[in-house]
């Protein structure tokens, strides 16, 4: 799969046991550069040593932050300079960003900033990332404020997915995954939404992974194409994630986890945009439905409308006075609502 932008294009591999091949992969992109691997403590202890390996013709160094979103922080984006400054990386040199969404949000900023922009390419190794956050080129940090408040529209060189390395993965990690496959369907596949309907559960998934991969991705694809700096279609892509994001950020990063904030987010937002016959009758019970089937969330408790409302006021997606919602016309097809920030408040009830 390719992703074809005005500026720059790359190749997107999905397939069984990629990592084998991660040298080959990576002379095909960058010759006579130093490489910096950027990791986490959970993931480069079981990848690590393999692409090191693999990288025998460069010289490697690594960086292991610690797992979870707390690293996707300016503090840590800092050290992760001092440290590539350390090594003397210039210009010409490149970060592989080794693990999952954090870890991507995290190398992609770092390498789109050092210096003004170095290459990088991302190797994600969970399904979130697999299916969402490694392509596009959106990377970005946290605040105190917002998620992903601070960060760069910056594309990588490639991207290369082993669908092997999910079956490392708890399964937390995994539903985490199935709640973005879950909104590709939901917002522009109906014959992903019908897999994800035939599947008997998540191990059933995992074992067809890599075509169910390869068809979220074809979502985004679309969208990312039509759409780089997220102005237009690509908004379609955060369904759910507006009420999602303000829980998260309530709740403190890494108390829930980004697919179960976006899954509840997905529901609550179906729930009154369904009520107010902007969303056909029934599909608020069969996203709720398939969320359950695969161990997602419905609800969040304490459901705190004032935090959420004045958490959804630093949301990037807010536009001044206004915000926009995704919404669906029916499974498979997604719109963009332009509604006035204050009217999210009647999307934020408690829902049973």
């Amino acid at each position: 799969m390719e992703i074809v932008l005005p500026d720059k294009s790359y190749q997107i591999i999905v397939k069984r046991h990629a990592l084998d091949s991660v040298g080959e992969w990576i002379a095909s992109l960058w010759k006579n550069k130093k490489i910096a691997i950027i990791s986490d403590e959970n993931v480069y202890p079981i990848y690590g040593k393999k692409l090191q390996q693999q990288l025998a013709d460069y010289e490697v160094c690594h960086y292991a932050v610690p797992a979870g979103e707390s690293s996707k922080s300016l503090d840590m984006a800092t050290t992760l300079y001092e440290f590539l400054a350390d090594h003397q990386f210039t210009r010409s040199d490149a970060l592989i960003a080794l693990g999952g969404g954090v870890v991507g949000d995290l190398a992609g900023f770092v390498a789109s900033t050092y210096m003004r922009g170095i290459a990088f390419v991302q190797i994600p190794t969970s399904l979130l990332a697999q299916v969402d956050s490694s392509i596009g080129g959106k990377t970005a940090v946290n605040s105190s404020k917002a998620k992903n408040m601070i960060g760069t529209f910056a594309q990588p060189d490639g991207v290369l997915i082993d669908p092997e390395t999910l079956n490392t993965l708890p399964e937390l990690r995994v539903r985490e995954g199935i709640a973005e496959i879950i909104k590709c369907g939901a917002i522009s596949d109906v014959s992903l939404w019908k897999d994800l309907e035939k599947l008997t559960g998540i191990q059933d998934l995992l074992a067809h992974s890599e075509a169910i991969i390869l068809k979220a991705l074809q979502v985004k694809k679309t969208v990312v194409e039509e759409d780089e700096f997220d102005n237009g279609a690509r908004l379609l892509l955060n369904f759910g994630h507006t009420i999602g994001h303000a829980i998260e950020n309530t709740a403190g990063y890494g108390k829930i986890s980004h697919g179960e904030a976006v899954a509840i987010g997905m529901v609550k937002i179906s729930q009154t945009a369904e009520m107010n016959q902007q969303m056909p009758a029934g599909i608020t019970k069969k996203i709720s439905t398939m969320n359950q089937k695969y161990g997602l969330p419905i609800n969040y408790q304490p459901w705190e409308a004032e935090k959420f409302y004045t958490a959804i006021t630093h949301d990037k997606k807010a536009r001044g006075d206004n915000l926009n919602i995704i919404l669906l016309k029916d499974i498979g097809q997604a719109y963009i609502q332009k509604i006035k920030l204050t009217d999210i408040k009647d999307y934020l009830i408690e829902g049973k």
